[in-house]
C-alpha cells in the first residue's frame, strides 16, 4: 500500500472517529446475505412441474409451504434469492410397450407445454432459458430464469428422434431413469427386476452418444453404479448428477460413492446436492410410518402406471402419511456435510444444488425456496469464500452447461 493511501485511510478513519460514526463489522449473516443477492443461484432438480397439473396451485401466487406442501413459486423464488431452477418435465415408469411408450410420449409433451403456458403467462417475473447466458442476462433484469429437464428417459418412448425433438423444444438434460429399469439403462433403486443390463442398453448407448451430439446434458441420478460407469466410458462431454449426495456420508443407493465422485472430476462433471433428507442422512427408525407407506405403495401399485387421477390421489395419501408420522428431517447442516466432503475428496470444482423441491425435497432450516439463503449462511459460517460459493451455487453446473454445448457444435 502506497503512503498517500496510507495517509488517506489514516485520516478517513479519524474522521469516523471524531463524527462518532461506528464501523460495523460484517456479521456472517450480513456477509452470506451479500454474496447471496451477488451470484448467480441455481436449483438444478426441482419437480414444480407437478404442481403445474392441478388446477389448485397457481405459481404467480405465494403458496404457503405448510399449509400446501408446495416448495417452489414465482414469489418465493424471489423472496429466497433463488435466480433460476430447472422444472423437471417427470414422469414415472409405466410399460415398456408401444402402449405405453405412446402414453408417456402425450404425458411428457403435456407437462412441457404446462411449464411454458405458466412461464409465459408471466412474463414480467420469469422466463424461459435455453443456455448459461440467459441466466446470467435475466438475473440482471430481476426476473428468474426456468430452464427444462426430462426426468427419466422412459420418456424417450424407445425413439432416439425424440433427443432432439425434446431440445429443439427447450429441454436441456435428461435424467436416463427414475426409480425402475426402463429400456435405457439400470435404476440404483429397481428392487424388481435388480441389474437387467449392468449398466447400458444397446438403446442407452445410442441414447448417450445422440445426447453428445445434440448437446443436451446427460443426468445420471437415479442411474445405478454399472450405469454410470458405463455413461463415464462413453461420454465425450461432462455429465451431471441432478439430485444426488455423498454415499460416503449418507449410505443411500440413491448417492454416489467416492470411486464415482472421483470418475466423475475425471469426466469434469458435477453433482448436484439433493435436499430429499432420506439421501442426506441416514432416517431414524419410524415403524408405523414404514408401514402405512407400504400400504399407499401397494394400493397404488408403487406408483408406476397411473392415471393422472390416480397419481393425483397417491400424492395426496402420501402426504397425509408424512403429516401423520413425520421423520426427523435432515438439516442444512447435514447437507453440507456432504459438500464438505466432496471438496475433500475431488475439490471444490464439482459440486452444486439440485434440491429435488417437490419431490421429496425437504430439510430443517430449508423447507422451500424462500429459504434459500440459509444455504449460503451456512457456508460462510464454515469459511468457504465467495468465490468457492459462486462456484456451488451456479459456477461449476454453468461451466457444464457451456462445455455440453460447445462440444456439441464441434
Amino acid at each position: 500500500m502506497g503512503k498517500n493511501v496510507r495517509q488517506r485511510s489514516s485520516l478517513f478513519l479519524s474522521f469516523l472517529f471524531l463524527s462518532g460514526i461506528v464501523v460495523a463489522k460484517e456479521t456472517p449473516e450480513m456477509k452470506a446475505a451479500r454474496i447471496h443477492q451477488s451470484v448467480l443461484t441455481i436449483d438444478t432438480h426441482c419437480d414444480t412441474p407437478l404442481n403445474l397439473m392441478r388446477n389448485d396451485f397457481d405459481i404467480a401466487r405465494r403458496n404457503d409451504q405448510a399449509a400446501t406442501g408446495t416448495k417452489s413459486d414465482f414469489p418465493r423464488m424471489k423472496e429466497g434469492g433463488l435466480d433460476a431452477q430447472f422444472f423437471a418435465v417427470f414422469v414415472a415408469q409405466g410399460p415398456r410397450t408401444p402402449e405405453g411408450d405412446a402414453i408417456v410420449k402425450k404425458k411428457a409433451l403435456d407437462i412441457l407445454a404446462a411449464i411454458k403456458k405458466n412461464v409465459e403467462a408471466n412474463p414480467t417475473v420469469a422466463s424461459i432459458a435455453l443456455t448459461p447466458d440467459d441466466a446470467y442476462s435475466l438475473k440482471k433484469e430481476g426476473k428468474r430464469a426456468i430452464f427444462m429437464g426430462v426426468e427419466n428417459g422412459y420418456a424417450l418412448a424407445n425413439d432416439i428422434t425424440m433427443v432432439k425433438k425434446y431440445y429443439d423444444m427447450g429441454i436441456r438434460y435428461i435424467t436416463l431413469c427414475h426409480t425402475s429399469n426402463n429400456d435405457i439403462c439400470d435404476s440404483s433403486t429397481d428392487k424388481k427386476k435388480g441389474a437387467e443390463y449392468h449398466g447400458l442398453s444397446p438403446f442407452g448407448k445410442e441414447v448417450v452418444a445422440e445426447m453428445n451430439k445434440t448437446g443436451m446434458m446427460i443426468d445420471v441420478s437415479h442411474i445405478s453404479d454399472e450405469s454410470f460407469l458405463d455413461v463415464i466410458r462413453l461420454s465425450k462431454t461432462p455429465i451431471i448428477a441432478s439430485h444426488s449426495c455423498a454415499k460416503a456420508i449418507c449410505d443411500n443407493p440413491r448417492n454416489l460413492n467416492d470411486d464415482c465422485l472421483k470418475a466423475l472430476a475425471k469426466n469434469g462433471g458435477v453433482i448436484q446436492m439433493c435436499f430429499l433428507s432420506d439421501y442426506v442422512k441416514k432416517p431414524d427408525p419410524n415403524p408405523k410410518r414404514d408401514s402405512a407407506l407400504a400400504v399407499v405403495r401397494k394400493k397404488y401399485n408403487d406408483f408406476q402406471d397411473l392415471s393422472d387421477d390416480k397419481s393425483r390421489e397417491a400424492y395426496k395419501e402420501y402426504r397425509e402419511v408424512g403429516k401423520k408420522y413425520p421423520n426427523k428431517l435432515a438439516t442444512v447442516q447435514d447437507m453440507v456435510d456432504h459438500i464438505d466432503h466432496i471438496v475433500k475428496v475431488i475439490g471444490i470444482d464439482y459440486v452444486g444444488i439440485g434440491t429435488d423441491f417437490d419431490g421429496g425435497g425437504d430439510l430443517s432450516g430449508c423447507r422451500d425456496v424462500s429459504q434459500m439463503g440459509n444455504v449460503t449462511l451456512e457456508l460462510v459460517k464454515r469459511g468457504y469464500s465467495e468465490k468457492d460459493i459462486r462456484k456451488i451455487w451456479g459456477g461449476n453446473f454453468m461451466r457444464v452447461f457451456r462445455e455440453v454445448q460447445k462440444l456439441a457444435a464441434k
